[in-house]
């Protein structure tokens, strides 16, 4: 581990690269303490802990992919979830627009940026429309349990409506998600790994001390009685951990190789043997996207519904939260759906086929061309079927478990199948990136042991 850390400092450009992220990452904890203004961020989070009840609900995994920032009601409260929300969106109508779908394939960077205008655009509304509802909730639990907004503010109103509040609250976390999209960007632009899955991550990984304060409460040890946990439920837990880890490695970084051959060139004067290749097809192409997608869009209604109406929006939050059967059924859904959405967005079978057929190449018993497309759509149906199966056991199981096990709210999210799956991918994600820049400067990757490094 030292020697790897050797390695990025002795290289330059990735040692700022990481420093920079380092720096933007602290910064979006900062934000996670700063309050709304108007808003007593102490009592928010006491009446918050009150509200949840302690049992599994949206607001508690809300709360953890926004690193607490939810339940103290600070500028970033809503976290990325507006911007995530909003790529599904734009992702989809790209996919039912065939002029949008031409022009990305016609002239990507054109296409690249006006989808991400786009998006930026939908985030904003989306935001607007969400920390609307958030000012509504906090006003209605204001005056159930008054203190949470400071009396100054409420005092100035036109129509009986306290339209400052509304007007701080609104601009205030509109803000804080804009600048949580900003610093997502300029971490996947000249930082390391994917920004916004950095900063859900980071949201996570927050989350862990009060996790094991939790589990050391639960066992009670300051007393001869027994803990809600037993030592026993903690070493499953563990072994739960670890399996989860070693799943979502084994699905994330498992692939199927096509043999590839090369057929014999005449170059000028020169002959060139065929040689011997082969197509990497990764079980699960999409990595964690489909996890982030479906959580996001889990939880985009509920919450909705929650903060509209305390009691009809509470039957439907209730309805899809955490451990209940409708939500692992519409989870395990989404996961499926998102694996072969993302998977057929990003995968081109035809391009793959037409380049092969452009370099000589073909796949034994296979002719080039149409086959070959038919081939690789065929191969990569049957492997993503079995890694999106995978994604949703690896994902669901966690909080089946912890319901047998009686797990508090915290504990469950934590150890749910949704946070670990996004910690563990983001953690590989960021090796690989790290990994091809130790590469570029000729050094080992990131995780590899002694070997033998041939120079060019």
């Amino acid at each position: 581990m030292f020697n790897a850390i050797k390695k990025i400092v002795a290289t330059q450009e990735l040692k700022e690269r990481v420093l920079f992220t380092t720096f933007l990452l602290i910064v979006c904890r900062i934000g996670a303490f700063i309050p709304v203004p108007a808003i007593n961020s102490q009592r928010a989070e006491q009446m918050f802990r009150y509200a949840t009840g302690g049992g599994q609900n949206l607001f508690q995994l809300v709360d953890i992919f926004s690193g607490g920032a939810f339940a103290q009601m600070t500028i970033i409260a809503l976290g990325v979830m507006p911007y995530i929300s909003a790529s599904i969106i734009m992702q989809l109508l790209v996919a039912l627009l065939p002029s949008f779908q031409r022009e990305m394939r016609e002239n990507q960077e054109m296409g690249r940026r006006k989808l991400g205008k786009w998006t930026r655009v939908l985030t904003v509304l989306l935001a607007f429309f969400q920390s609307g509802l958030f000012a509504r909730y906090t006003l209605q639990l204001n005056v159930s349990h008054p203190g949470i907004i400071l009396g100054p503010v409420l005092n100035v109103q036109a129509f009986g409506v306290p339209w400052l509040f509304f007007l701080i609250t609104i601009v205030a976390m509109t803000t804080g998600t804009m600048f949580l999209m900003w610093i997502g960007e300029q971490i996947t632009e000249r930082g390391i790994g994917n920004g916004v899955s950095l900063i859900i991550a980071l949201g996570i990984l927050s989350s862990l001390p009060s996790t094991i304060g939790s589990i050391i409460r639960q066992l009670n040890l300051d007393s001869q009685e027994i803990g809600q946990l037993t030592f026993s439920s903690v070493c499953l837990l563990f072994g739960i951990f670890v399996l989860i880890i070693t799943g979502t490695i084994l699905v994330i970084q498992g692939q199927r190789k096509i043999p590839l051959q090369y057929a014999r060139r005449v170059v000028g004067r020169f002959e060139r043997q065929g040689g011997s290749s082969h197509i990497p097809l990764k079980l699960n192409y999409a990595g964690v996207i489909p996890v982030i997608f479906a959580s996001s869009l889990l939880l985009f209604p509920g919450t909705i519904a929650q903060f509209i109406s305390r009691a009809h929006g509470g039957n439907i939050a209730a309805y899809l939260s955490p451990g209940t059967w409708l939500h692992t059924v519409l989870y395990v859904l989404l996961i499926l759906f998102f694996t072969y959405f993302w998977t057929a967005t990003q995968f081109h079978p035809e391009q793959i086929a037409s380049d092969m057929k452009r370099n000589g190449a073909f796949i034994p018993g296979i002719r080039q061309g149409k086959p070959t497309q038919q081939y690789l759509e065929k191969t990569m149906s049957r492997i993503t079927f079995s890694g999106a199966i995978f994604l949703a056991i690896i994902a669901i199981l966690p909080t089946l478990m912890g319901k047998l096990l009686g797990l508090d709210a915290a504990t469950s999210h934590f150890f749910g199948g949704t946070s670990l799956l996004i910690l563990v991918g983001v953690a590989l994600d960021t090796t690989k990136q790290i990994d091809s820049h130790l590469v570029m400067k000729k050094y080992d990757g990131f995780m590899t042991k002694k070997k033998s490094l041939s120079r060019i």
